[in-house]
C-alpha cells in the first residue's frame, strides 16, 4: 500500500473576478508559506492583467 502524501492540492483564486486560475500543491506538514497566505500576483486571463490571487481549498 502506498504512503499517504504530505502534499495537498490548492487552487489560486483571483481576488477581483473570483476565477480559479491556477492549481498548485503545498506541503501540509510544514504549513503554508507566508507568501501564499498573503497572496501572489499572478496573471488572470479573464482580467487580462496581473492581479492578486489567494489560496482556495476544495
Amino acid at each position: 500500500m502506498a504512503k499517504a502524501s504530505k502534499r495537498e492540492h490548492v487552487w489560486l483564486q483571483c481576488k477581483e473576478c473570483d476565477g480559479l486560475n491556477y492549481r498548485t500543491n503545498v506541503n501540509t506538514k510544514a504549513g503554508i508559506p507566508e507568501g501564499l497566505k498573503e497572496g501572489l500576483k499572478k496573471f488572470c486571463k479573464t482580467e487580462r492583467r496581473h492581479t492578486m490571487h489567494k489560496i482556495k481549498r476544495k
